[in-house]
């Protein structure tokens, strides 16, 4: 009998527990519903917010900077370098002015990329560095040509420890049968320049073996018998 009521007690005392527990959380909301409520309608306006911003103010964003680099992009494509990155000429922003104002859009992204290309053009090397190191390269193709562009502008910069690194930066990342090989060769140009033969001869040979057809391929023996020579 005693231990029937120890056993009742103690399961009372759980009962009361559990109670306490719930009207404790009932007493939270009922003293804090203003607070709750506020954070409920904070939370709606932020999503309505991403929404709004995305479509009345992102999405007009990227059609106007779309539309401003067309004209700086033909500039480019005429070599006309110089008038492309700040006066592409009828009103129309040159590259610097796209980045400066629409930095957060694709078009100012892809922007920083033909800046780098255009002051390599130039002959402004450490520009060229700056604007490629911040342009956003993503995909198979436009990483292997930031990293081969800042290769060649840390060259022309006489860099060729970080030109190397950027040269075998392109050459690792996703294979394309025309770029690959391309840069490759200037892995092995330029181990050739340092004196490493058996490493250029590595290079050249593997354009051989995995791009015989392509551009480069097509006389890549000439430049192995060269350094097996040498070496």
């Amino acid at each position: 009998m005693a231990r029937r009521k120890r056993n009742q007690k103690k399961a009372d005392e759980t009962l009361v527990d559990i109670v306490e527990v719930r009207d404790s959380a009932q007493s939270f909301v009922d003293e804090n519903q203003r607070l709750i409520f506020g954070a409920l309608v904070a939370l709606v306006l932020v999503v309505g917010g991403v929404f709004a911003y995305n479509n009345f103010y992102k999405k007009p964003r990227q059609a106007e900077a779309a539309e401003q680099i067309s004209k700086a992009q033909e500039q480019f494509e005429r070599d006309s370098f110089a008038l492309a990155l700040t006066n592409p000429g009828v009103g129309y922003m040159g590259f610097i002015d796209i980045i400066e104002n629409y930095g957060g859009t694709a078009a100012g992204n892809s922007a920083k990329y033909y800046a780098g290309i255009s002051y390599l053009n130039l002959g402004k090397y450490e520009a060229a560095v700056d604007y490629l190191k911040d342009f956003s390269a993503e995909g198979t193709i436009t990483p292997i040509m930031k990293n081969g562009a800042l290769g060649d502008a840390y060259s022309e910069l006489n860099d060729f420890d970080n030109a190397m690194k950027y040269y075998k930066k392109a050459v690792n990342e996703t294979e394309n049968d025309f770029l690959t090989p391309y840069y490759l060769k200037k892995v092995g140009l330029l181990h050739e320049r340092n004196g490493n033969f058996a490493e250029a001869q590595k290079a050249y040979q593997e354009i051989l073996d995995k791009y015989p057809d392509s551009a480069v391929g097509r006389d890549i023996e000439k430049y192995i018998t060269r350094v097996a020579a040498k070496g």
